[in-house]
């Protein structure tokens, strides 16, 4: 039971993991079209844009009602802590993603009235993408916990300089992520304006990704500690690397006129930082208070989950590549699946 208990939350850990990451990734370049939308007013480059991304954007959300459902169910303690932390901006992205849901849905009826749909869809997507950042800067940031395990700190806690900073770092992400997503997968104009966007943002990314990775370890000891001192400087060195690499690639690519190199590259660098942040805070699910074996449900409803989930999770993963396979190839101008 001993090695029961202490080996299904690392499991979970992983599993929630890669729900977070998929979501990041494939939710984020969808989300980003939104964020690129105001930049874009031609109905023509809006229908295309939103073309690209018909087949796989309701879809991409299903890796959040596992991670949400996952943390729940598998780790209580940290749910029941973590969301009266983080509740209004948790509300605020829900609703943004309800809104830009519909807003997806109904501009193609609306046509030609379709201007409120296109306001619903650009605002929700930087509403909810913000609102991820936040909610990822204020956990950063850390959490007040009680003795007796309870949330211990203020509806607005989560409001912060480090948290706005990251909140916007996340939209400029994701519409990075977008704009190299029309790269790939668009051509003429839209391509041609993505391919510039992303020229643009990729800096921007760059620069808020450095801000937060020197931020952390000089304002919360124990990460500076993961990082700074031997032998995990050495360990740890080739994330960095890796990262930088990713942006070179992704400059590259952009530079040269290749078509999918960017958005690969941008997702690397997502990758990249997701891995730095587990690095950074694991074994803390709480930071800094509560670890993934304080927080752990019992070994048994765990590992009911568990039988579940890994029945599940193949059948999501395999219908994922259908559906991108499926679809795969360029959206051309006049083209689409409405």
């Amino acid at each position: 039971m001993e090695d029961t208990s202490y080996w299904l939350p690392l499991i979970w850990v992983a599993i929630l993991g890669v729900a977070v990451a998929l979501y990041v990734v494939l939710d984020g370049f969808d989300l980003g079209i939104g964020i690129l939308f105001p930049a874009s007013p031609e109905e023509a480059h809006r229908d295309q844009m939103m073309n690209s991304v018909a087949p796989f954007w309701d879809g991409n959300e299903t890796w959040l009602v596992l991670g949400g459902g996952g943390l729940l169910v598998a780790f209580p303690l940290a749910y029941s802590i973590i969301m009266p932390a983080v509740y209004l901006p948790v509300l605020i992205m829900l609703l943004a993603l309800v809104f830009r849901g519909v807003a997806f849905e109904f501009r193609w009826v609306a046509k030609p009235h379709h201007q409120l749909w296109d306001i619903a869809f650009a605002g929700g997507s930087i509403v909810a993408s913000f609102m991820q950042g936040v909610i990822l800067g204020a956990l950063l940031h850390g959490i007040e916990v009680s003795s007796t395990g309870t949330y211990a700190g203020g509806s607005l806690d989560w409001i912060s300089a480090f948290s706005i900073l990251t909140g916007i770092a996340v939209v400029a992400g994701y519409a990075l992520l977008g704009a190299t997503w029309l790269v790939m997968k668009t051509d003429g104009e839209v391509q041609a304006k993505a391919r510039e966007q992303a020229k643009l943002l990729l800096p921007v990314v760059l620069a808020a990704l450095l801000i937060v990775s020197l931020w952390t370890p000089l304002a919360i000891p124990r990460i500076f500690e993961r990082w700074f001192t031997l032998p995990n400087f050495f360990l740890l060195a080739p994330v960095p690397l890796l990262a930088a690499y990713a942006a070179w690639s992704c400059w590259t690519g952009l530079a040269s006129g290749r078509d999918q190199r960017p958005f690969y590259s941008t997702i690397a660098l997502f990758l990249l930082g997701f891995i730095g942040l587990a690095v950074s805070n694991l074994p803390y699910i709480v930071p800094p208070a509560v670890d993934v074996w304080q927080a752990a449900a019992h070994p048994s409803s765990q590992f009911f989950m568990l039988v579940g989930v890994l029945i599940l999770l193949p059948i999501i993963l395999a219908y994922t590549v259908f559906v991108y396979y499926t679809f795969r190839g360029k959206v051309r101008a006049g083209e689409g699946y409405h």
